[in-house]
Order: structure tokens, then sequence, then C-alpha cells
């Protein structure tokens, strides 16, 4: 299964959207509730399983909740990792809320708490695709906060209410908002602030990492049917390197609406010290993690282990650090090819796909993919999530380890409110005895129903 899941995933779809990202989101008035009965397989144990996911929808507002309860025949007992803050050992009722949101992202205001699944900042250079779900039994409250104003704006999000360890903020300005010129009124200049105060979770300590950068976008062409635009960041670690990129970005949106693409594609230009983005799909994991995990990661994107610190060199693998501590081992510039897709066909199917890889190192790649059908089309239910890292062959694609996040949702409907549906989840979770983050694979066959309402 470890080998073929992924493998399948990509004979369904083309792409993907992220994580428990809902593609299609419920809008307006429409509302539904959803629950299951079934089994859940947690590394070979089996339990009972009972899930409710209500999502209720009012106008821009949406409220998405999740209880899942998994019973053990064999203990007689409740599965509370799902619940068990992993630091406090206390029941974190907050993680009952999947998500709640108010427009979606682009919108001239866009608020999401819960779940950021893909969450990004500017054109991704600092912060892109950020998940603050990749440890399932460590999942945590986010925000996510946008207001756009026209001649000025801001970006903002943080990866936990409780503790805000990962906060991140972009201002940008559009001076000639106000004037007449069809072109350069969208000009727009921004400033990016990222940072992690507290890798390692404990406030005793003195371990926090900052980004900043800034950029410049400027449309080519701007029309109902397409639109075009260039842009140029630059991003410093503080204390570490600093690195470039320029991109091109269209969106194509065509047939009444119908048919929506957009695309980017972008050269990075990353110095010593220094990757890109730095807040990536896996930074839940690589924050604070062992020596071993943050040498391997650095390792394929062009890292040396000569350039390991004295003090670390010697250390044993399960050592435990934060990404930051061997960015002396990109102890050499290099550059990279990044690409983006994003299609939405007669919103029907829902898929995104992003791709970077470094020049001249064979296992450097980092794919994102993820799709999701409509809930109109009959039949069939597909939500689909892939993250993965050290990609040189499609073999490394179809094959989950350490550097891979999955997961798979497939309903067959038997009624427009009944389905079979089957979750496939490959992520990771803390073990205490290793101290140290763990692959967990997750299989939840379930009997499903939905029931549809309006508010």
């Amino acid at each position: 299964m470890k080998k073929c899941a992924p493998f399948l995933l990509l004979l369904l779809l083309p792409a993907f959207a992220a994580g428990q990202y809902m593609a299609f989101p419920p809008t307006g008035n429409q509302s539904s509730f959803d629950g299951g009965v079934g089994m859940t397989w947690i590394d070979n144990q089996a339990y009972y399983s009972i899930n409710l996911q209500p999502d209720i929808a009012l106008g821009k507002v949406g409220i998405g909740l999740n209880v899942n309860l998994l019973y053990n025949t064999s203990s007689g007992k409740f599965y509370s990792q799902d619940w068990e803050n992993r630091r406090t050992g206390k029941t974190d009722w907050l993680r009952i809320i999947r998500y709640v949101r108010y427009g979606i992202k682009g919108d001239p205001v866009y608020g999401r708490v819960g779940a950021l699944d893909v969450e990004r900042i500017g054109h991704g250079f600092i912060l892109n695709f950020y998940n603050n779900q990749i440890a399932y039994e460590d999942r945590k409250t986010g925000l996510s906060f946008d207001v756009d104003g026209g001649l000025a704006g801001f970006e903002s999000m943080t990866n936990s209410l409780e503790r805000l360890g990962v906060v991140g903020g972009r201002l940008y300005v559009r001076p000639l908002w106000n004037s007449e010129i069809p072109i350069l009124k969208r000009l727009a200049f921004g400033a990016t602030m990222a940072r992690d105060t507290d890798p390692d979770s404990r406030r005793s300590t003195k371990d926090g990492v900052s980004v900043w950068g800034a950029d410049v976008e400027l449309p080519l062409l701007k029309s109902s049917a397409l639109t075009t635009m260039v842009y140029a960041d630059h991003a410093q670690i503080v204390d570490y390197g600093s690195g470039q990129t320029l991109g091109l970005r269209t969106d194509l949106n065509t047939l009444w609406g119908f048919l929506g693409l957009s695309f980017n594609v972008e050269r990075r230009f990353m110095g010593k010290e220094f990757v890109a983005p730095y807040f990536g799909p896996f930074y839940e994991m690589l924050r604070h993690t062992t020596l071993n995990e943050v040498r391997d990661y650095f390792s394929l994107i062009g890292g040396d282990p000569a350039g390991i610190p004295a003090g670390l060199a010697a250390a044993p693998s399960d050592t435990l650090i934060s990404q930051n501590h061997l960015l002396s081992m990109l102890s050499e510039s290099r550059n990279a090819w990044y690409g983006a897709l994003d299609l939405n066909f007669f919103k029907l199917i829902h898929t995104v796909g992003s791709f970077q890889k470094v020049d001249k190192f064979g296992n450097s790649g980092t794919l994102h993919l993820g799709a999701g059908l409509s809930p109109n089309i009959p039949v069939l239910s597909v939500e689909a999530a892939y993250d993965k890292r050290g990609i040189g062959t499609f073999k490394d694609i179809r094959t989950l380890d350490a550097r891979s996040v999955a997961r798979v949702g497939v309903g067959y409907k038997m009624k427009p409110y009944l389905m079979l549906y089957m979750d496939y989840i490959w992520n990771f979770v803390w073990d205490e005895g290793l101290q140290a983050y763990k692959p967990q694979e997750r299989i939840q066959p379930r009997v499903a129903f939905r029931f549809p309402f309006e508010v």
C-alpha cells in the first residue's frame, strides 16, 4: 500500500488540491450534515469509528466541524491521541473546529480559522503551501486573515492561535491605483515578514528565526478573460543568506467562467544559507526534529554535510534541532525552476499542482498535488492530496516514506445522501520514545451519509 497509494491517486486525477482542503467549499445557503460509521486501522491496529462533519454556509460565512471518535474493542478505550494536546496532556476542544471562514482567498476581505492546508503569503517565495495539519495527532488551529482595499492591503497568518508559533504577514500598496492608467494602476510593491517564534515549543529557549522580503508585481494584461503579470521577490533569512526570484503568472477565465486556468513559472536564485520557501509544506515537522531528518532535507537540495556546524557534526543522529541549525550546509549558491498550475474545469473538477527542481541535484524535486470533484457529480466522490520531497524519478513519486504526506478519499454514492467511503491517510505522528516524528498510516472505510439543507 505504501508504494501504490500515490500511484493510484495519480491514476484517478492528474493533479490534486491540498491536505484536508475543500476544493468546493459550501457557498450561499447550501449546507450539509455529513457523518459515517465504520472501521479505522492505524498502523494495523483496528478501531470502530464514528464521524460527524457538519458544514454550514451562511452567504460568505462558512463553518465546518469535525467529531471523530475511535474505539478500540481490545482495550475498551477511545483513541485519545486525536484529542489530547501532546505538550499539556489535556483535551484540545479546538480540534473540533475544522474551519470557520469568511469569503475565499482573493476576496476583498477573507478570513479563516482552523486547518490551514495550503497557506500562502504573497507569491509564496517565503511561505508557500504551509500545512498546520501535517501531524494529525498534533494538528493546530490556525488563522488566516487578508484585506485588499485596492490602494493597499495586507495578508496575515499564524499556524496556531494557542501559541502563535509561526506568524507571517505581507503589506502591499498600489501607488497608482486611483489613476486612469489601465495597467500601471495595479502595479504593487509589497513587504513580507515571517517568523517562527518558538521552533522547539519551549518558551525558555531563544531559538526563533525570521525571514523578511520585498516584492514588486506588474500586470502586463488585464481583461475579463485573461490576466498576465510579472513579479520579482527578494528574501533574507535573518543572520543567514538571501535569495531572489523572477516569475510570470497567467490567469485564464473563459467560457463564461466555467473554465479557469492559472499557471506561473519562476526562476529562483538561492544564495548560500538560503532555502525557498523557508516555511514550506513540511515545515511543521522540520521546525523541530532530528538531526538526521534536517540533514536529509538539505542534502537533497544541494547541502554539503561538510558544512554542518562543529557542535553538531559528531552529535547522534536523533539529536533534536531546528531547521535553521543546518542552514550552513547550504554553502554554495543554487538556482531552481518552479512551476505551478491551478485548473477549475467546468466547476466540476478542481486541480492544483506545483513542482520545484534545483539545478544539478537529481533528487531535489519537491512536488505538491491536489484535487477534488464537485459534490454535484453523481455516483463518485473524490478528494485527494499529496506532498513529496526528494524526487528524482517517477519511482520516488509513487513511494510513500518519511518524505511524503498523502490523503485520498474516494466515495461511491449509493443514494444522493448515502455512500460507501474510503479514506487513506499517510502523515506523521510524534513518537515520545524516539522523541521524533514518524510516519503513520490510516485506513478508514465507512458508510457515510450527507444531508444537504439550507439555512
